[in-house]
């Protein structure tokens, strides 16, 4: 084993004998407990012996700050970096990488051969593993475990999940020998307290000594309308408390970026910094900001003077970097930051402060699951700096301090898989696989694994459906069946129906003073005679007849819910595979599959990297791009890649050939949308022009201080849609059957979107 500068933890060493003896290994730990030694150790057993390793991530920001860390620690000619828009030294021994750069490499398809990816790769580090419970992105975890050669060893590291075992399991299963090493070792402790409003001066211990809620707390009061709007904010007293306790540094997550920035804002005046630390602040921000000019009237640059800064999505990547260095180096005393600050960015905090356990949604107000809460409390406490890490629960009112405390003590959540067949993965296996050979491809899937446990609560709600029936089988005193019952019930209905019919007949004909004919006579009589039938019956004179009767209605629609759910369970089970077939259907309709092999274009879609690939190979097919400036090909990209904003924000006007070509693309959407839905396909299709009149703008020139003019939204929203641009058009430029000048006008929008502050990560 490779000798560390300081003793392994036992989980620690576990895992790197597992790696030694050539198994593939999950690891489980909390956050902050120690993971990446474990990557570290493959590194040096891949460097020592000349091989090559992987090492993926989730997010790109991840990426690269592994990338500078390895080159710092091993020697920069040793790293290299894969994004999706960026390649240094692919070839190095150590390739840090997104986990879908990864996945795409092993559909050996426009990053060349598999067998080229792979030459020479050893390990693969899947950091972050748990992302696989990602909605929109989980599906990316999967595929590259089922597409990984066996060869391979995986080394997945995880935040703590409650199936680890399954995960292990199934890894075993469709890869190699895996080894499960699961710890709920915390190298540095964590302790809860709780900000009680009515008590602003202290901060409470959330529990006693033997894990109970303190009683010295008390539920915040309920406030409503204005009220609410107007409540008080106690951002200062929490931070003051945090001061006096000696428990900064803070991050403090809040789930919206407006808070952030106001929270920041009320604690500058606080004062969290010494002279010293100022002036080494001012410092720094001197010499970040002349590497990075465009940031020089950046609004938030006094607030890091005072200790505090705002961390979220709606910030300058740059400017987002600065804060995390500064905070690196403690001269941050307190971030304000959303939660995706705790997806494993080296931001090491002794203290925590959740705003709040619940937060909000489309669909109202929900608490946080346990592994969210596990993720954000995490952050706290600094291996060799703290002994104890401190989480700070503020009270609402959305929230009792009882649900606080049963969060708290609630073990993680399970991984669930998101895995969903896409055009893209029909046309990559159909590429390279039979019909029969993909469909034990997607039953690989930890989906397919897992359904088991997936299917439990329909499962549940089927024995709870066979146990109502059972209880409710009912003993006929006569041993008549159900049959006879039935066959007594529609006598008697025709009867009630005809002896109705007779006395409206009767009435009928003495009102008129005639008598009755011989028709009505002879039907007076059968309906007689199907009385006395009816008499013949025991159900007639039976006191239990009218408990058979509606037992058998009750079980008839119990029945009919067994058969609803039979066929659901059954759908359940063959989710995954049926979604391929659907998938290929639509396909087949658009000419991209032929005898279960993709035609040019469905080569080309197979390339493509989007939420819905054969949109974006359709609007290339169509022609209707070529004609374009670099200018309008971005504000016409751009409105295909923009997801629906959940903001409402003025349209800016669009050029007229922007606004034409959008009125084609509909018709293609709607053509695609009227295909899908014919086969249940759920693949989304965005037509959103919210930021196309600005990168318009962009690429013809403009200042980005034009731009943000322009519009009351966030920076870091502007750039990571303009990013989303590029990475669509750097896949024109790669992938086959593109129109030549299309790919030149493609080429010449990627330089001119890519500038300051756009080209910054």
């Amino acid at each position: 084993m490779y000798e560390f500068p300081f003793e392994l933890d036992d989980f620690q060493k576990d895992a790197c004998n597992f790696i030694d003896e050539g198994k593939s290994v999950v690891v489980c730990a909390p956050t902050g407990a120690g993971k990446t030694v474990i990557a570290q150790h493959a590194i040096h057993r891949a460097l020592e012996k000349g091989e090559r390793i992987f090492y993926t991530t989730p997010l790109k920001a991840l990426s690269n700050q592994k990338y500078y860390d390895f080159g710092e620690k091993y020697g920069q000619d040793k790293v290299g970096l894969l994004t999706g828009d960026t390649s240094i030294n692919r070839n190095a021994q150590i390739v840090v990488m997104t986990t879908e750069v990864f996945r795409n490499m092993l559909y050996g398809t426009n990053f060349g051969s598999v067998t080229d990816n792979m030459k020479e790769v050893r390990y693969v580090v899947l950091d972050e593993v748990h992302y696989m419970n990602d909605e929109q992105r989980g599906t990316v975890w999967e595929e590259s475990i089922i597409y990984c050669p066996t060869n391979v060893q995986i080394i997945a590291l995880s935040a703590t999940v409650a199936n680890a075992d399954e995960l292990t399991a199934w890894i075993n299963t469709v890869h190699s020998k895996t080894e499960l090493v699961d710890t709920d070792f915390r190298p540095v402790p964590l302790r809860f307290y709780y900000f009680d409003s009515s008590q602003p001066a202290k901060l409470l211990p959330l529990l006693t000594p033997n894990g109970q809620l303190n009683k010295k707390i008390r539920p915040e009061k309920r406030v409503f309308g204005k009220k609410l709007q107007n409540k008080k904010t106690y951002v200062k007293e929490i931070v003051a408390n945090l001061r006096e306790n000696d428990m900064l540094p803070a991050i403090y997550f809040t789930f919206s970026r407006k808070k952030c920035d106001e929270q920041m804002e009320k604690c500058a005046s606080l004062d969290l910094v010494t002279k010293g630390e100022r002036a080494q602040i001012q410092q720094f921000i001197d010499e970040y900001i002349a590497e990075n000019p465009h940031l020089y009237n950046n609004k938030h640059i006094d607030y890091l003077l005072c200790g505090v800064a705002s961390h979220h999505a709606g910030l300058l990547p740059a400017w987002k970097i600065l804060v995390e260095k500064l905070f690196q180096k403690g001269l941050i005393k307190v971030v304000f930051a959303t939660e995706t600050l705790a997806a494993g960015i080296n931001m090491p905090a002794r203290s925590t402060v959740i705003s709040s356990t619940s937060k909000r949604t489309d669909s109202g107000h929900r608490m946080l699951t346990a592994s969210e809460f596990l993720q954000m409390s995490g952050r706290a406490g600094r291996r060799g700096m703290d002994e104890v890490g401190y989480v700070t629960i503020v009270g609402t009112q959305f929230q009792s301090p009882e649900e606080v405390a049963e969060l708290v003590l609630s073990d993680a959540n399970p991984l669930e898989s998101r895995f969903s067949p896409s055009y893209s993965m029909v046309l990559n296996l159909l590429q390279r696989f039979a019909l029969d050979e993909a469909k034990e491809l997607i039953l690989k899937s930890f989906g397919y694994f897992s359904a088991g446990s997936r299917l439990q609560p329909l499962l549940k709600v089927k024995e709870q459906i066979q146990n109502e029936l059972k209880s409710r089988e009912f003993v006929c005193p006569y041993k008549l069946s159900d049959d006879n019952l039935h066959e007594y019930d529609k006598l008697r209905y025709i009867y009630v129906q005809n002896r109705q019919t007779y006395k409206k007949i009767c009435k009928q004909e003495r009102s008129k003073n005639r008598p009755l004919s011989a028709e009505a006579k002879n039907f007076g009589r059968e309906t007689k005679a199907m009385l006395e039938r009816m008499h013949e019956f025991q159900c007639d004179n039976c006191k239990l007849y009218k408990k058979h009767s509606k037992n058998i209605d009750v079980t008839a629609r119990f029945e009919g819910k067994l058969t609803k759910l039979d066929k659901e369970i059954e759908r359940q089970k063959d989710i995954f595979w049926n979604k391929f077939l659907a998938h290929r259907s639509v396909l087949i309709d658009y000419g991209y599959l032929k005898d279960d092999y993709p035609t040019e274009r469905g080569i080309t879609t197979s390339q493509v990297r989007s939420e819905n690939e054969l949109f974006i190979a359709e609007i290339i097919f169509s022609g209707i791009l070529e004609k374009l400036t670099p200018a309008q090909l971005a504000a016409v990209i751009c409105a295909v890649t923009t997801e629906d904003l959940r903001v409402d924000i003025p349209h800016l006007p669009i050029s007229e050939p922007v606004r034409k070509t959008l009125n084609q693309i509909k018709n293609i959407k709607r053509k695609l949308e009227k295909v899908q839905n014919r086969y249940a396909v759920e693949n989304p299709m965005y037509i959103n022009a919210f930021f196309s009149s600005l990168i318009e703008l962009w690429v013809e020139g403009a200042e980005w201080e034009t731009i943000v003019e322009q519009i009351d939204m966030g920076e870091g929203d502007i750039v990571r849609s303009f990013k989303r641009v590029v990475d669509v058009l750097r896949q024109f430029t790669t992938i086959s059957n593109v129109p030549e000048a299309l790919v030149f006008t493609a080429r010449e929008a990627i330089d001119k979107i890519q500038r300051e502050p756009v080209d910054i990560d």
